[in-house]
């Protein structure tokens, strides 16, 4: 499949692609991506509304971890996460005047922050052209045959970069996020309702 035929299709199964964690400052959405890790957006955004409800930046680099686990316990590895929102909160508070900084550098030093993470808050805080791979970013990429089955994330980043035009990479990551997580999914993928199905060794429609 080209990389055209490709973004043609997504254009119709994901015409309204965008980041599904919910926020309203620059600080929420680095906050939410770090709690993202192996947890489901859904579920992020039902401890965040509580989360930031209670407490601004400020509040949060006070707070005590406790609370903080409390709030947050049914997201995977609450307790380590918990850890990396108050000291992320401490940094940009001391270093940054509240502000998250447009710096891979930086924002890769912070913890609980690594080169998804990055990606995601560079490109949606600053328009920056980037594809964030996620688990299904990384799993439909194999599926649709751009990246080989064992290789890493870097590796698969580099390759998407590389296969779709520059100017896409910031709609496509939504879109491929998106098309992972509703339709090509690990588990049961909705082969029926996917525009790739003639096409995919994957598909679970048999074929004439």
């Amino acid at each position: 499949m080209t990389s055209n035929y490709i973004m043609e299709k997504l254009d119709i199964m994901i015409p309204n692609p965008k980041c599904e964690l919910n926020y309203e400052k620059d600080y929420e959405l680095l906050l939410a991506t770090i709690l993202s890790a192996q947890a489901t957006d859904i579920s992020v955004n039902k401890v965040t509304s509580v989360l930031f409800k209670k407490y601004d930046l400020k509040s949060l680099s006070k707070a005590p971890i406790t609370d903080i686990e409390n709030i947050i316990r049914s997201v995977g590895t609450y307790k380590r996460k918990s850890i990396y929102l108050k000291e992320v909160a401490n940094i940009l508070i001391n270093e940054y005047e509240g502000k998250v900084p447009n710096n891979r550098t930086i924002l890769e030093s912070f913890p609980g922050v690594g080169r998804k993470t990055t990606n995601v808050v560079l490109s949606n805080l600053f328009n920056e052209p980037l594809i964030a791979v996620d688990t299904h970013v990384n799993r439909v990429s194999k599926r649709l045959e751009i990246a080989k089955m064992d290789d890493d994330l870097y590796t698969v980043e580099k390759k998407l970069m590389k296969f779709f035009p520059k100017d896409k990479w910031t709609r496509l990551h939504h879109q491929l996020v998106l098309f992972g997580r509703y339709i090509c999914k690990s588990q049961k993928p909705d082969c029926i309702n996917c525009l790739f199905n003639d096409k995919c060794k994957y598909s679970n429609i048999k074929k004439s």
